[in-house]
């Protein structure tokens, strides 16, 4: 039997007359649609000069009425161009700048507009530090839109004292958000990497993907025994 949709001289008439139904319309991929912006969709231009299509008054609309939905592609692909050019330029960090007390008005204060700055005010020796030195590697390369510093203590401020480190220090454009001070701001020396992601990402400093806290609820075993008891009575 005939293919009904082949596209032949016969099959036209038999449409015309109604015989067999109209050629099935090809669905267009994602693939074929990428393909059609990039090869085949041009800058519009009006009188001498280029304008964006929200410029276009309703006369130079109607004259690009056949042309409607791939002026549409076009302005979204070339603003979805832009965006991801600007995310580029943002992710230029990636990894922990060591810093001393002379960097830090150029590297925190002056960090730049829309710059998220974390620095970890630490001390050698001190596990904990460790860790989170360790963590904030990792969350650099995750973040690289961040600005990830690290600083020994005593470096960046005088006499500071070993018990309130590790230190967080959040900033953005300049301006200090948040600080995390002591171990028992940041959970302590059993805290995972996911808990520290959370803690940070409640700061603003990140978007982790981590709304809820990780880390497990331990019910008070006194309290429940005495619920038991009340309910047991």
């Amino acid at each position: 039997m005939q293919d009904p949709n082949e596209d032949t001289e016969w099959n036209d008439v038999l449409r015309s007359k109604g015989i067999i139904p109209p050629k099935k319309e090809k669905e267009i991929t994602e693939d074929e649609i990428v393909s059609i912006v990039e090869d085949t969709i041009k800058q519009k231009q009006v009188g001498d000069g280029k304008k964006d299509i929200s410029e276009l008054d309703l006369d130079e609309l109607d004259e690009l009425e056949d042309s409607e939905d791939e002026a549409i592609l076009l302005e979204y692909r070339n603003k979805r161009i832009a965006e991801i050019k600007a995310l580029a330029e943002k992710s230029k960090f990636g990894t922990v700048q060591e810093i001393s007390a002379q960097d830090y008005i150029q590297e925190v204060n002056k960090a730049g507009v829309g710059i998220w700055v974390v620095l970890h005010l630490y001390r050698q020796g001190i596990p904990l530090c460790s860790l989170i030195n360790q963590y904030l590697q990792t969350l650099a390369a995750k973040y690289p839109t961040v600005k990830f510093l690290k600083s020994v203590s005593t470096t960046c401020i005088p006499n500071y004292p070993d018990k309130n480190l590790p230190t967080i220090f959040i900033y953005f454009e300049g301006d200090m958000k948040t600080q995390l001070v002591g171990p028992l701001a940041v959970r302590g020396p059993n805290v995972t990497l996911d808990e520290f992601e959370y803690l940070l990402g409640q700061t603003g400093a990140i978007e982790t993907p981590i709304k809820e806290d990780p880390r497990p609820v331990i019910k008070d075993k006194l309290f429940s025994d005495l619920s038991s008891a009340n309910n047991d009575w």
